[in-house]
């Protein structure tokens, strides 16, 4: 199919969308299968977790690389990197929990392991998302790009609704728990094989660099993808800093508000193997997780595509709306003791999230003007991606210390936001 003169050929953007949206999914999947598979190996808790905060720690750190070596080394490399990284950690990962629950090794050794297989993905699997996008933008003229990036842009939301659906299903006889990881390796080569096959251009049309991704993790969809138009500094005028009084406030809010949202994603899988009495039978919680964390993605995806548009919601109402939402959603599920009320509170409080999210990123950008916007977006990307590292590890921890203690850590955290942020956030512009 020859290109058109204002964008991808239709074939070519259907890889592009697989690439990103099967990076998202095979996390999401491993997310709700983890906590059954560490029941099943007698794993303390957040040992489990810990290994999901170590891949989120080296997609932080190499991320931005990442970014910077697709306009070097060019965009289908990196795409290619990234999907082989991806592929390689989930055959890895998979034949490694595979031959622990086979108890060809121990326990422990198969965490450790497992740990330094994850470091493929975390390490490597951040090369594809700006690069896809950054090929996107240097291929697409101005007046189709915004649509075209947040078309791939959704396909890492869809993504994360995805993964938990389908993971049940690919518990195979054979391979057991280890099966959805094995299956998305697999899917994983056939899209690096219709990569190669179908992206033989990386020569661009325009300049372009791609956003950082965030870690993808059952939250629903990374927001759309902004164009790289960079401006001359201005004599005299500073970079943006941390310490802005004008951006301080939005990075304070997402940095709280952050926490609770890690916390309650790090949390759920235990909490659903404790309450439906699931701990020996491993195979049945890893199904009800996924239903748990399918609910949420579909929440955070109506927050995020249907409600923020439709009623318009300007900024400083989305966080605190979203705060409030979040609150009685988490208690909820800390008070749930069967699956549908911890369905409904989970979803509730990823609703939450999902409008919290979007309306603490549009503040910090609206906040300051078009010449900082690129080091704003910075640090939101860098906000959102630390409250994965340590976070749901000491969620872990206090759960299993007490349940309500973490649930109520979670809720503190947001009724703080919204009792803060009534005065500290006063941006009233449309959050887009």
């Amino acid at each position: 199919m020859a290109t058109t003169s204002h964008s991808i050929p239709a074939d070519r953007m259907a890889v592009l969308f697989a690439i990103m949206l099967v990076a998202a999914a095979g996390n999401t999947a491993m997310q709700s299968i983890l906590p059954a598979i560490g029941a099943k190996l007698h794993i303390p808790d957040v040992w489990v977790s810990l290994a999901f905060s170590w891949s989120a720690l080296l997609w932080v750190l190499t991320a931005p690389h990442w970014a910077r070596q697709s306009d070097k080394r060019g965009r289908k490399v990196l795409m290619a990197l990234g999907v082989i990284g991806f592929l390689s950690s989930m055959a890895l990962c998979g034949l490694t929990l595979w031959a622990g629950l086979e108890g060809l090794i121990g326990a422990g050794l198969t965490f450790i392991v497992f740990a330094i297989f994850r470091s493929l993905y975390g390490g490597l699997g951040s090369a594809s998302p700006p690069a896809v996008q950054a090929y996107v933008a240097s291929r697409t003229d101005p007046e189709y790009r915004t649509q075209a990036l947040s078309l791939v842009s959704s396909s890492f939301g869809l993504g994360t609704v995805i993964g938990p659906a389908i993971a049940p299903f690919f518990i195979l006889p054979f391979v057991g728990l280890a099966g959805p990881l094995l299956v998305f390796a697999l899917i994983g080569l056939v899209v690096l094989i219709m990569l190669r096959w179908r992206l033989p251009n990386d020569t661009p049309r325009f300049a372009a660099r791609g956003a950082i991704a965030p870690y993808p993790l059952s939250a629903g969809p990374a927001e759309p993808a902004g164009e790289d138009e960079e401006e001359a500094d201005i004599p005299g005028q500073e970079p943006l800093s941390w310490r802005d009084t004008r951006v301080r406030p939005w990075l304070l809010a997402g940095f709280i508000g952050g926490q609770a949202q890690a916390m309650m994603l790090g949390v759920i899988g235990f909490l659903i193997l404790d309450r439906l009495h699931l701990r020996l039978r491993p195979d049945e919680g890893a199904a009800m997780t996924g239903i748990v964390l399918m609910g949420g993605a579909f929440a955070t995806l109506l927050a995020q595509w249907g409600l923020i548009p439709l009623l318009k919601l300007t900024p400083r109402p989305t966080v605190l709306a979203g705060a409030v939402l979040a609150v009685l959603g988490i208690l909820m599920t800390g008070l749930a003791q069967d699956l549908h009320a911890i369905v409904i509170g989970f979803a509730l409080g990823s609703l939450g999230f999902g409008l919290f999210r979007p309306g603490f990123t549009a503040g910090a950008s609206l906040s300051v003007t078009r010449r900082d916007q690129g080091a704003v977006a910075g640090m939101t990307a860098s906000i959102n991606g630390s409250a994965y590292i340590i976070s749901p590890a000491i969620g872990v921890l206090l759960y299993n210390w007490h349940p309500m203690v973490a649930y109520g850590l979670m809720a503190g955290f947001c009724i703080w936001l919204v009792a803060w942020g009534w005065s500290a956030l006063q941006q009233d512009q449309p959050a887009t």
